[in-house]
């Protein structure tokens, strides 16, 4: 395929102008830039913008959407109604990182593409090694719109780990808010949050915002909070026909952690089990001593007193921990310069910074505090300095419309697990929801340098009404890790070269708002720098065991559909195909709290097919939107895992995986919604639907589908254009189901049942009030 698409690149770039006299010069104007949103319908009504002009399939939600959303929740939610987007999280809001997850036909989030305003945002992991998560990089409130390519994306993104799929996110010009924004909220779970934003300047000439929000709200079962607090600016200041951008955010998060379970413990405990803490420290000390005297911690000293048996309905030392949380804190800032070169070309350039700190605690009685506690604070903790600069340069060269681009990325990471004292056996000493200090202990505590180079260069070809799109990319990211403390991991380089990841693609206009759209790409994803994911993760000898044989993965997707747009409905059905070759599987070697090394090994590859069907009618103030997707995601190969016994000798295990069905990928997905607006009174009935997901390699356990009905009213108060007053209600879960949200919050099992899935929140109802003026 890669030879087919030299030949057409070649191709087109010696086609005589005679060939091509019937095709319209293109222009700016018409052609529609990778890494820009598609066009909006004439209508200018649609919510739901379905990628007219693509050569891929490519949707967009507004930040119409975005508002009737519970306010506080991840523009994440918003994305959830697309075909093929599986999007879960164990809160109403989409915001508990722990939990948050999304999947794409079948990738996961680590294989997807994230990028704000250009900005890459790396995989959004939880454990933070190249970039920082949506929510912490901007408020909700300051999303304009959100684009998402379900395939493997535009060749502009800046990502080397967007094997299935792009996620772009755009924050609002200042021009579209100017005046003040204000909103307060309030609910279920001593839920409260804030928001308020100032906007300055013209439309057409300087122009700023600044906001700050605040939430803060109760896990909504056990004990403990989940909060946080964000300020950002944004600037525009004309320069001539040039254009100078800023945008600046800061954000500390601090939020205590829900209990992951297995489905043994759902049936046992029920879904509302959680950990103990923060305030029976009494119960934990006395399982965790518990434990000790049964052998089940293997620490020492032993407690007699406390005896054997733990105290029901307590049945394991994993059945709860103490406690456990998660704290980042992130700047981000970032510069931009675009600049006409004469009346058809175009150059823009923009450097970015970021700094985060970040601790995941878990209180663990699998390693005592020097004070005499059968308990110690355990930590993964995260450092990251990076810098990058990134830009491309457009241009209208008759029949062609090319973009050619750079990005360089500098990333210094650091990560290290620590373990902390908890005070006395009566008194825990220490707070879940702030950084700890002095450590009495730090097991291992590696520096990462990752330094990224990427290119592409695309060709838009107008052809009357067709547009052919010919192009590539390429990277090259070099990984490296020394130890300031090795405890047993990894030191050494990788790196990942792949200078031609080829995209064609081919658009045609049949007219009457009828257009048909095929493409392919070919993406490889770069190896990580991090020591709890990817090769690092591994032993040394494990790591220098399988530097040789590691291959980065890759894949290859083809597809292709229809896009319809006609009065009041516009819609897209499309079908796609993707080879996903040289699988990594991460094994871990112990359960989650224990954080031991793990095996790493590449394991063969996948098979994705599917369709996607989408469509949205507006009939006056109502609009009716639908979407579906079968998604049949299969692993190809049984995976083999070679080790050797105690005296060397081979050991051969074979994990029946070949045939079975890619974990936490539901076969259906579905959403539906209803809404009303007539600039007054409003309201909205959304129903999505999942199927079941396996979250075992060889299928033998699942979580059961379910259907989550959301709704959301509200009354804007005043007359015609004008609402200074805006009250708005929300009910997540209409009907208070219990159901598992995530799934593999503790990675993935070969077999049986496991204790890496979270509970889904129950039916939770928020009021907020908004004025503007």
């Amino acid at each position: 395929m890669r030879r087919l698409s030299i030949l057409l690149l070649s191709t087109a770039a010696l086609l005589p102008q005679a060939a091509l006299a019937s095709a319209a010069p293109a222009s700016t104007a018409d052609t529609v830039a990778a890494d820009e949103a598609p066009p909006v319908e004439e209508t200018g009504e649609e919510i739901v913008v379905f990628g007219r002009g693509q050569s891929r399939q490519v949707q967009e939600v507004r930040a119409v959407d975005i508002a009737l959303l519970a306010p506080g929740s991840s523009p994440l939610r918003a994305i959830e109604k697309l075909p093929s987007v599986n999007i879960q999280s164990a809160d109403p809001f989409g915001a508990y990182e722990w939990s948050t997850r999304v999947t794409i036909r079948g990738f996961n989030q680590n294989q997807l593409g994230f990028n704000l305003d250009g900005i890459p945002l790396g995989d959004m992991t939880y454990g933070n090694h190249n970039g920082l998560h949506i929510s912490r990089a901007a408020s909700g409130d300051n999303i304009g719109r959100t684009v998402v390519s379900q395939g493997s994306g535009s060749i502009t993104t800046q990502s080397t780990n967007n094997l299935g799929g792009t996620l772009e996110f755009f924050t609002v010009d200042p021009a579209d808010v100017l005046g003040v924004t204000a909103s307060a909220t309030y609910g279920d779970s001593n839920t409260a949050r804030g928001f308020v934003r100032v906007a300055v300047g013209s439309a057409d000439g300087p122009r700023a915002f600044v906001s700050g929000q605040y939430g803060t709200a109760d896990k909504w079962k056990g004990e403990g909070k989940q909060r946080q607090w964000m300020i950002s600016a944004k600037g525009v200041l004309p320069l001539g026909a040039a254009m100078l951008d800023a945008y600046i955010t800061h954000s500390d998060r601090a939020e205590q952690d829900y209990q992951d379970l297995s489905l043994e413990m759902i049936n046992r405990l029920g879904y509302d089990w959680d950990n103990f803490g923060p305030s029976n420290y009494a119960l934990a000390i006395q399982v965790a001593d518990i434990g000790a005297n049964r052998g089940d911690s293997g620490t020492t000293p032993l407690n007699p007193a406390a005896g054997t048996v733990y105290p029901a309905p307590i049945a394991s030392l994993d059945d709860a921990y103490y406690d456990a949380s998660g704290l980042r804190r992130d700047t981000l800032g970032a510069l931009g310069l675009s600049v006409p070169l004469g009346d058809t070309a175009t150059f823009k350039v923009k450097g970015y910074y970021h700094k985060n700190e970040g601790q995941g605690t878990w209180g663990t009685p699998y390693v005592n505090s020097p004070t005499g506690v059968p308990m110690a604070v355990r930590t993964t903790e995260y450092a990251i300095d990076r810098y990058g600069v990134f830009g491309n340069v457009e241009a209208d060269l008759a029949f062609n419309h090319l973009n050619v681009g750079a990005w360089f990325e500098n990333n210094d990471f650091n990560q290290a697990r620590r373990f902390y004292a908890y005070t006395s056996r009566t008194v825990a000493g220490q707070d879940h929801l702030k950084f700890m200090r002095n450590p009495f202990f730090t097991q291992w505590d590696i520096d990462f340098n990752t330094k990224t180079i990427q290119y592409f260069v695309q060709d838009e070809i107008k052809l009357g009404q067709a547009k052919l799109s010919l192009g590539w990319k390429g990277f090259k990211v070099d990984n490296h890790a020394a130890p300031v403390i090795a405890g047993g991991r990894t030191a050494g380089d990788l790196s990942t070269e792949d200078w031609f990841q080829p995209h064609v693609g081919v658009n045609y206009d049949f007219g009457s708002g009828i257009e048909a759209f095929a493409g392919f790409s070919s993406v490889t994803r770069a190896f990580v720098s991090s020591t709890t994911s990817g090769p690092f993760s591994s032993t040394q000898a494990g790591f220098d065991a399988i530097k040789p044989l590691l291959k980065p993965e890759a894949s290859d997707t083809y597809e292709a559909g229809l896009r319809f747009g006609s009065g009041g409905f516009h819609g897209v059905l499309a079908g796609y195909y993707v080879n996903f070759r040289n699988r990594l599987l991460t094994i871990p070697t112990s359960v989650g709290i224990v954080g031991a090394a793990n095996a790493l090994q590449n394991v063969g590859s996948v098979r994705a097919q599917g369709i996607e069907a989408s469509g949205e009618y507006r009939m006056g103030p109502w609009t009716l939107y639908g979407s579906y997707s079968y998604n049949d995601n299969t692993y190809r190969d049984d995976v083999v895992i070679r080790t050797t016994d105690s005296e060397g000798g081979p050991i051969v295990t074979t994990i029946p995986t070949a045939g079975k069905s890619v974990v936490d990928s539901p076969k259906h997905l579905a959403h539906g919604e209803v809404s009303y607006d007539d600039g007054q009174r409003f309201f909205r009935v959304a129903a999505n639907y999942m199927s079941k997901r396996f979250f075992t390699y060889t299928n033998d356990k699942w979580v059961d589908a379910r259907t989550l009905i959301d709704v959301a009213a509200g009354y804007r108060f005043g007359e015609g254009d004008k609402h200074p007053f805006e009250v708005q209600f929300n009910i997540t879960n209409l009907f208070d189901l219990n159901y598992v949200s995530t799934i593999g919050s503790n990675g993935f099992g070969n077999s049986g049942d496991n204790q890496t899935l979270l509970a889904g929140s129950p039916r939770q109802f928020f009021v907020t009030l908004k004025t503007g003026f």
